[in-house]
C-alpha cells in the first residue's frame, strides 16, 4: 500500500498523533511542509514539539475533528474549536487547498496505529467522510521508498541500533532523515529531517507490518517471540522476518542469534564471536563501567579500536551492526569510530535520571526476559562494590507475562532486590489468567528478595522506605513505571541522609 501514500502536499491527519511511532512520522511529514493535523488525549512534550512546527492538534478523539475537512466547513469554525491545541496553521493550512478544488482532493490521508479500531469515533467519521485510511507502517514504507533507506529490525536492540546508525551518519556529514521509536538528545526527539538521500528507520515487527518495508539496507539484530498477542509462535515471527529479508536489497544480520544464523541468509554478517567467521567481528574486548572497547575486524583485516559509552555485550553488538552499515556506505573506519564513540544513547535505554540521598536512578525500557537479563548485566558492570542493584519492574501486557512467566521468573537473579508491581495492560483485557502477584511468587522461587506492590503509589511508598544510600534503582518496563521517578527524587532530596 506504500505506493498510494501522497507526499506531494495532500494533508495528513494522525489519530493518536502523540504515540512514539506516530509522532516521529508526523514530524518528518510536517517538516516536509505538508499540512499535518492529529488528535491525542493529552498534551505532552511530543505533541508540543509537533505544534511548534505547525501541526494542528485536537485534544479529543471525536468525530467532530473531521469536520475540519468537510466541504462546507468554515475557516472560522475550525479555528475557534475549543478542542484544537496550537495556533500555527489554522484551517487554511489543514484544508491544504483552495475551496475551489475538488472536495475529494481536500480530504486528508488518515493515519492510524494498530491501537485504533473501528469503534473509535474519529476513525468512523473518517470512513464516513471517504478519507483514504492507512496504517502508520504505510507511511513509513512510503518514506523508505523515497530514500536510500536503512531499516533496522529485530526483537531487541533496534531503537539503539537505528539511533546509533543515524547519529554515526550525522557525525560523518551525511545528514540523514531519522525515524526511531525512542527519543535521542542529539536531535531532540524521535525524528529529524535531513537533506540527503539517506533515511534511517526503526522497523517494528510487533504487528506484522514489517513485511511492507523494502529498504536498500536491512539490519536484523535478533529474532525472538516477543508479541504473543499477535504471533502464535516463533515460526510466525521468523516468517515475517524472512519476508522482510526478501524485500531488502542488502541484509545485514547478527550471527550471534541462532535463529538469524539458521533461518536467514544475510548478505553481510556480524558477530562478537570470531569463531563464527562473520564479515565483521571483534577481539580484545573490554567491558567496563564507563563503556566498552574492542578491536574491530573486517573480513580478516583489523580496522581499528572501537570505543563506545554504551554498556555491556548487547550494545557492542549493536555498535558492530553500525560499523557494518557504515562500511557498506563507504565510510572510513575513523569516521565510523568517531560517531560511535560520542553517541550517548536513546532515552529510556539505561538512561540516568538523577541522584537523591545517595541513590542513583536509571530508567530502562526492558520488558522481555532477554532484555531484563541484558540490562541487569549492564547494571552489574556499572555498580560499585557493595552497591545494591534494585530492580523495579512493571510487566507489560497480560499476553506477554503469561507466555513468558517462567522466563521472567528466572531473569532477576542478578538483582539484590526486586520490586514488582501489577501488569500494565497496554489496552489488553484482563482475562484473569495471570497477575503481577503471581509473577512475584514465581520470581521468589529463584530470588527470595522480592516485594510485590500492587500499584504505582505503593511502589513509590515502598521505595521511599526501603531504598538505601548507595543503591542503584533500576526502573524496568515499557509502561508507565518511570512516572514515579521524579516524585521519588523530590521526596528523597528532602529527606535526611541516613547511613544504613
Amino acid at each position: 500500500m506504500a505506493q498510494y501514500i501522497d507526499f506531494s502536499g495532500r494533508p495528513f491527519h494522525f489519530i493518536g498523533i502523540g504515540g512514539i511511532g506516530m509522532s516521529a512520522l508526523a514530524y518528518v511529514v510536517a517538516k516536509r511542509q505538508i499540512p499535518v493535523s492529529g488528535s491525542d488525549l493529552r498534551s505532552t512534550h511530543i505533541t508540543r514539539r509537533l505544534e511548534a512546527i505547525g501541526a494542528h492538534i485536537f485534544s479529543k478523539q471525536e468525530a467532530a475533528n473531521l469536520d475540519f475537512f468537510r466541504p462546507n466547513a468554515t475557516t472560522a469554525g475550525a479555528v475557534t474549536s475549543s478542542a484544537v491545541r496550537g495556533n500555527n496553521g489554522a484551517a487554511a493550512l489543514l484544508r491544504g487547498k483552495d475551496q475551489s478544488d475538488s472536495d475529494q482532493a481536500q480530504l486528508p490521508q488518515v493515519i492510524c496505529s494498530t491501537a485504533i479500531n473501528k469503534s473509535n469515533l474519529e476513525y468512523a467519521a473518517a470512513v464516513e467522510l471517504g478519507c483514504p485510511i492507512f496504517h502508520r507502517s504505510d507511511v513509513l514504507a512510503g518514506l523508505i521508498e523515497n530514500y536510500k533507506s536503512i531499516a533496522v529490525a529485530g526483537t531487541h536492540g533496534k531503537t539503539t541500533t537505528s539511533s546509533l546508525i543515524g547519529y554515526m551518519l550525522m557525525v560523518a556529514g551525511l545528514d540523514p532523515t531519522i525515524v526511531v521509536g525512542g527519543e535521542v538528545n542529539a536531535w531532540e526527539g524521535n525524528a529529524r529531517l535531513g537533506e540527503s538521500e539517506y533515511l534511517v528507520a526503526e522497523a517494528d515487527e510487533s504487528d506484522g507490518s514489517l513485511v511492507k518495508l523494502s529498504p536498500a539496507i536491512g539490519v536484523v539484530t535478533n529474532i525472538e517471540l516477543d508479541h504473543p498477542d499477535h504471533y502464535e509462535n516463533l515460526e510466525e515471527v521468523i516468517a515475517t522476518f524472512q519476508t522482510f529479508e526478501s524485500h531488502c536489497q542488502t541484509l545485514i544480520g547478527c550471527m550471534d542469534c541462532a535463529t538469524v544464523r539458521d533461518r536467514l541468509q544475510p548478505t553481510i554478517s556480524y558477530s562478537l564471536n570470531p569463531e563464527l567467521a562473520a564479515d565483521y567481528t571483534v577481539t580484545n574486548v573490554e567491558y567496563g563501567a564507563e563503556g566498552s572497547t574492542a578491536l574491530v575486524w573486517e573480513r580478516g583485516e583489523a580496522l581499528g579500536v572501537l570505543k563506545l559509552r554504551l554498556l555491556s555485550r548487547h550494545n557492542l553488538s549493536n555498535a558492530l551492526a553500525a560499523v557494518a552499515v557504515g562500511r557498506l556506505l563507504g565510510l572510513n573506519f575513523a569516521d565510523i569510530a568517531k560517531g560511535i564513540a560520542s553517541f550517548e544513547g536513546a532515552r529510556r535505554r539505561f538512561e540516568f535520571r538523577g541522584q537523591a540521598n545517595g541513590i542513583t536512578f536509571i530508567d530502562d525500557y526492558a520488558h522481555h526476559p532477554s532484555e531484563i537479563r541484558a540490562t541487569l548485566a549492564a547494571a552489574r558492570l556499572q555498580a560499585k562494590a557493595n552497591q545494591r542493584v534494585v530492580a523495579i519492574f512493571q510487566p507489560h501486557r497480560y499476553s506477554r507475562t503469561l507466555a513468558f512467566l517462567e522466563e521472567f521468573a528466572e531473569s532477576f537473579d542478578c538483582a539484590d532486590l526486586v520490586v514488582l508491581t501489577d501488569i500494565y495492560s497496554a489496552g489488553e483485557p484482563n482475562l484473569g489468567q495471570v497477575s503481577g502477584e503471581q509473577l512475584a511468587n514465581k520470581i521468589a522461587i529463584h530470588n527470595p528478595r522480592v516485594s510485590y506492590q500492587p500499584n504505582l503509589a505503593t511502589v513509590s511508598h515502598y521505595l521511599t522506605q526501603n531504598l538505601q544510600p548507595g543503591d542503584m534503582a533500576l526502573f524496568l518496563g515499557a509502561g508507565n513505571i518511570n512516572q514515579v521517578i521524579p516524585e521519588l527524587i523530590t521526596t528523597l532530596c528532602q529527606a535526611k541522609v541516613v547511613t544504613p
